[in-house]
C-alpha cells in the first residue's frame, strides 16, 4: 500500500541547554528577541538642547529671510561639491542640492505671503 503523505520529521532529542555554551547562546538570542519584539516602557519626552536658541522676540519675516539665505548658501555649497564628484556620489549631492532648493522655494513663498498680507494695497 502507498502512503500519500510523508512521515513527520524525526525530532532531535537534545536539549538546547545541553551545554553551557548553548545555554549562553539561547539566553543571548532571547535578549535580542526581547529587545526588538517586546514593547518597551514609554520613554520620557525628549527635551531639546537649549544651547542654540532663537530669541523669542525676533520677527517671523526676519527668521524666514535668514532661513532663505541659509538655504541659498547650502545650495551653493552642495552644487560646488557636486562639481568635484562623479557618478553616483555626484547624483546624490545634486539630489541634496535639489532638496535644499525646494526648502528655499517654500521659505520664499512664505515670505511672499507675509509681504502680501503686510501690504494691503497689492
Amino acid at each position: 500500500m502507498f502512503k500519500a503523505t510523508p512521515n513527520p520529521p524525526e525530532t532531535d532529542p537534545t536539549s538546547p541547554y545541553e551545554s553551557l555554551d548553548s545555554k549562553k547562546l539561547n539566553e543571548a538570542a532571547e535578549r535580542a528577541l526581547d529587545h526588538y519584539l517586546k514593547p518597551s516602557t514609554p520613554q520620557p519626552p525628549r527635551k531639546p538642547s537649549t544651547i542654540y536658541t532663537v530669541a523669542p522676540d525676533i520677527d517671523i519675516e526676519e527668521l524666514l529671510a535668514n532661513a532663505c539665505e541659509s538655504f541659498a548658501s547650502a545650495k551653493v555649497i552642495a552644487s560646488d561639491c557636486a562639481g568635484f564628484l562623479e557618478g553616483p556620489q555626484r547624483n546624490t549631492i545634486l539630489g541634496v542640492a535639489q532638496l535644499i532648493m525646494f526648502g528655499e522655494l517654500a521659505v520664499n513663498r512664505a515670505l511672499d505671503s507675509l509681504e502680501l498680507k503686510a501690504d494691503p494695497a497689492l
